[in-house]
């Protein structure tokens, strides 16, 4: 971390990833994601659209000296993770699977940063939010007029 506290938070979809807490919100409703498939979901999201490799997220998510069924473990995490989301490996929105190569985040994504207790929205939410409000005032103003 930078000077003070930063809290990052990427927004796929309705979902919002809290990285430094660890947890996920849909629609801004706290979800219960265990610690696995969270780190498969930190890892895929701070690389959108690019292949993260099973080496690269075992290499991440396990130390070399820990002794695990990899294949198994990663496999039930993506399963949990797809869960959590509502996706499906038949139909990803989400997560692609990229056979016997690893895996790779679909949605667009965008970044906050939250610097005592005020968010910071970087681009993409920000053109969302002017586009509303470009539609939004004349609506108000045409319906305020009759």
């Amino acid at each position: 971390m930078q000077n003070g506290y930063q809290k990052r938070i990427i927004s796929f979809g309705c979902f919002q990833a809290d990285l430094h807490s660890s947890e996920l919100y849909k629609n801004g409703i706290k979800l219960r994601v265990q610690k696995q498939p969270f780190q498969v979901l930190a890892i895929l999201l701070q690389k959108p659209g690019e292949l993260v490799t099973r080496e690269e997220l075992r290499s991440l998510m396990w130390p070399s000296d820990t002794f695990v069924d990899f294949e198994h473990s990663l496999n039930v995490a993506v399963r949990r993770l797809r869960e959590s989301l509502g996706d499906e490996a038949e139909r990803p929105i989400f997560i692609e699977t990229l056979p016997r190569r690893g895996y790779r985040f679909l949605a667009p994504v965008s970044c906050a940063e939250e610097r005592g207790g005020q968010l910071a929205v970087h681009a993409p939410r920000r053109r969302y939010l002017l586009f509303s409000l470009a539609i939004l005032c004349p609506l108000i103003v045409a319906f305020t007029a009759q």
